[in-house]
């Protein structure tokens, strides 16, 4: 069993220092790409939902002729809860 020792403290700071300043010299020369990559990926994924959204319009306009009404929704959801079997019934006298 080793025991700890001044010289391996000082080998760890230094692995630690020298670390540190490797991933940050890395991280100057290929973060800026990773971000540039990315800003592309969305514009893409951008440009595609655009395109689609259009089409959908295209779409929709060729039929401007047609009315259609589409009910608002109302604030108070109805209830669609059935409790139980409706019986109609006559009073007998």
């Amino acid at each position: 069993m080793e025991t700890a020792s001044f010289n391996g403290l000082l080998k760890t700071i230094l692995y630690a220092v020298a670390f540190y300043y490797v991933f940050k010299f890395l991280a100057r020369l290929f973060l800026p790409v990773l971000v540039k990559k990315a800003v592309e990926k969305a514009g893409e994924n951008f440009q595609q939902q655009r395109q689609a959204y259009e089409g959908y319009q295209n779409q929709y306009q060729s039929n401007a002729d047609e009315i259609t009404y589409q009910t608002p929704k109302s604030d108070k959801p109805r209830e669609t809860k059935k409790v139980g079997e409706y019986v109609d019934y006559e009073e007998i006298e």
